[in-house]
């Protein structure tokens, strides 16, 4: 089995044909491996903005890419269809999925299909990484650079925000972490309609009491001190997105307040609850 590993870099544009903000892609940069990790060949190409003809000062100020650098580029369909070519049958892996966002964008603009050809098996590399070394947190995700650093790789501030820069920074990383976590559980087959559903799924927070999403067992607390049911003694708030109330614990004699949250994902509700005022013995 090969990979490549993809980074992207793109430039935010407003497309007054299809009324809406486009990140289009200025640059593919990618690295293939053979079956043990080896980089075997790579990829490198600019692509000339069709959409924003200049540059925003701060993709300029990250990529020290130029509207010159990019004039002699090719176009999108162009490079996509190279590196089409450059994939193969590998399986696709990105640190992160806005790259994978940005194509599905950048296809639809330009073919009028979310489908993206060169994307048949996908591997979230920062979600694998994540959880090789026992950090995955769906609402704190880790970036490169900030996992680069965490894990001891050494890299050169100016040399990332380059596509390719980024690929084989992203390949170091993986390769120090990839004994703590079976890759194949990160691999997801992408030629299907479920693939492209996750990925354009956006995930919520349930905020309506009423919501028949909300499964109310969750909703009860225990005493931290005695393992019992409490009571809770006061209505449900809404705060932050989750919901609030006090609770009473009648063998204890103590009063705490339990906060739980109900975020929805495209494969089910994810139920986090927890006790954020330490309990105190009543007066």
């Amino acid at each position: 089995m090969n990979y490549v590993i993809l980074d992207l870099e793109w430039n935010s544009a407003y497309s007054k044909s299809a009324q809406r903000f486009v990140n289009e892609i200025i640059e593919f940069g990618a690295v293939k491996l053979d079956g043990d990790f080896q980089p075997t060949d790579e990829f490198s190409m600019l692509i000339t903005p069709k959409i924003g003809k200049k540059l925003s000062g701060r993709v300029k100020e990250l990529t020290h890419l130029t509207n010159e650098d990019l004039a002699d580029g090719a176009d999108f369909l162009s490079v996509a269809k190279a590196f089409t070519e450059f994939v193969g049958d590998s399986v696709l892996m990105t640190w992160g999925t806005s790259d994978v966002h940005a194509l599905i964008d950048n296809y639809l603009y330009y073919t009028g299909s979310r489908r993206v050809p060169f994307i048949t098996r996908y591997c979230d590399l920062q979600e694998y990484c994540e959880r090789a070394i026992g950090k995955f947190d769906e609402g704190n995700q880790i970036g490169l650079g900030r996992f680069a650093e965490l894990i001891g790789i050494e890299y050169s501030e100016e040399e990332q925000h380059r596509a390719a820069a980024d690929a084989f920074l992203s390949l170091k990383c993986l390769k120090k972490v990839m004994n703590g976590y079976p890759l194949e559980n990160c691999i997801l087959k992408a030629d299907c309609e479920d693939f492209y559903n996750r990925m354009l799924f956006k995930n919520h927070f349930i905020t309506d009491l009423s919501s028949p999403e909300i499964d109310r067992t969750q909703m009860k607390f225990l005493c931290e001190q005695c393992g019992k049911q409490a009571k809770r003694v006061k209505r449900w708030k809404i705060r932050n997105k989750s919901f609030n109330a006090d609770f009473y614990c009648k063998s204890c004699d103590v009063k705490f307040t339990g906060r739980i949250s109900f975020k929805k994902r495209y494969d089910g509700v994810k139920v986090n609850k927890r006790v954020v005022r330490p309990i105190e013995k009543q007066e």
